[in-house]
Formats: structure tokens, sequence, C-alpha cells
């Protein structure tokens, strides 16, 4: 499945519009890890926790979406967005979102 934020995929062009297709998951850390993360607010840098939490959000919800759209015969998703939000403290919801295409395959020229 081709990914991509643009509203193209050259040289290919987009032959029909599927629909919008979407995933989303709402992941949480343990609180030994959400303790770790506090004091590292403190001292400062990065909290690696939240990065490999916030990975396996992006990764999960893109499979979900990637599913969708493969259900409605797509060949590629185009206009993909991702969006993030805290649903309470250790925990994010990661949706992305995008439009549902059918390629034609021959390549375009000119």
């Amino acid at each position: 499945m081709i990914l991509t934020t643009s509203e193209s995929i050259k040289p290919h062009e987009v032959i029909e519009t599927l629909g919008l297709v979407k995933g989303s998951t709402v992941m949480s850390k343990h609180i030994g890890q959400d303790l770790l993360a506090g004091l590292q607010t403190i001292i400062g840098g990065e909290i690696q926790g939240y990065n490999k939490m916030l990975e396996e959000a992006r990764a999960l919800a893109e499979t979900r979406m990637i599913e969708e759209a493969k259900k409605m015969g797509a060949d590629a998703i185009i206009q993909v967005r991702y969006a993030s939000s805290s649903v309470m403290q250790g925990a994010a919801e990661m949706l992305v979102y995008g439009t549902a295409v059918k390629l034609n395959k021959e390549v375009v020229r000119g």
C-alpha cells in the first residue's frame, strides 16, 4: 500500500477516490515508566519510554488505516495526516487518516 502526504502519486494518476480511511489507538505506559518519565521532566532530556509508546501507537493506527483501505480495494492512501491527543496522564490517542484511492498503474507521460 502506498502512503503519501501529497495529493498525487507521480507518475501514476488517481482514477477513483474511495473515501476517508482512518485508524486510531489509545496507549498508556505502566506506572513504573510513568514515574521515571516524571523524574525525567525534572532533569530534562528525551523521555524514551514515551517515544517508544508513541512509535508503537503510530504503527498500530497506521496498520488499522491500511486494513480499512484494503477492504475498500484501494491501491494507495493520499493526504495522510497524523494527530495525537492526551486522553489522561500517561495515555495518548494516536489518529491517522487519509483518502483511499485507486490508481492508474500505467505510467503517465507528459
